[in-house]
């Protein structure tokens, strides 16, 4: 719960009222630093490692794992005059659908076989621009997603299911 709302206020039951249902839309990792994004099916999540392969694993506790939202994509996309946009060029590990993920702040979550707990927001970084083109960092803005750690580990998969622990 966030600092300073009760759990039994009005606005505190509120925002434990999560019943929607994400799923796993894409998976991605980046094998060595700044290095290309490899599509996967499956990953391992490890609480002492995040990602298993990701050149991340066993560096952040805190930044196990990204996830940004599809929709969030899709309005990516939008506002740089695009049908579509390959979720590799955002560098997450996960592309997510269904749920918002901003209300999972101060929430655990599973996610197929793993719980994860958020962290913090996923900013974007210059690679956006890089990646992008002129001005795709500002479209990110508000739209990067959002951090991870990995309180369980476990197999998560395409279609796996996010869902709250409330």
């Amino acid at each position: 719960m966030e600092q300073g709302i009760k759990e039994d206020s009005p606005l505190g039951r509120l925002m434990k009222n999560l019943p929607q249902i994400g799923y796993v839309e894409w998976i991605g990792i980046r094998e060595v630093k700044r290095g290309e994004v490899i599509q996967k099916s499956c990953v391992e999540l490890s609480p002492d490692q995040g990602i298993l392969g990701d050149h991340y694993a066993g560096r952040s506790g805190n930044r196990q794992v990204t996830l940004i939202s599809g929709e969030h994509l899709d309005a990516i996309a939008s506002m740089l005059g695009q049908e579509i946009l390959s979720p590799a060029l955002l560098r997450r590990n996960l592309v997510i659908r269904g749920i918002n993920l901003l209300a999972l702040k101060g929430l655990s979550f599973s996610l197929g076989e793993a719980q994860l707990e958020m962290t913090g927001l996923c900013h974007p970084c210059s690679r956006m621009e890089e990646n992008l083109g002129a001005g795709g960092y500002n479209a990110v803005r508000g739209h990067g997603g959002i951090t991870a750690r990995v309180i369980q580990g476990g197999k998560v998969c395409l279609d796996d299911r996010l869902q709250a622990l409330v």
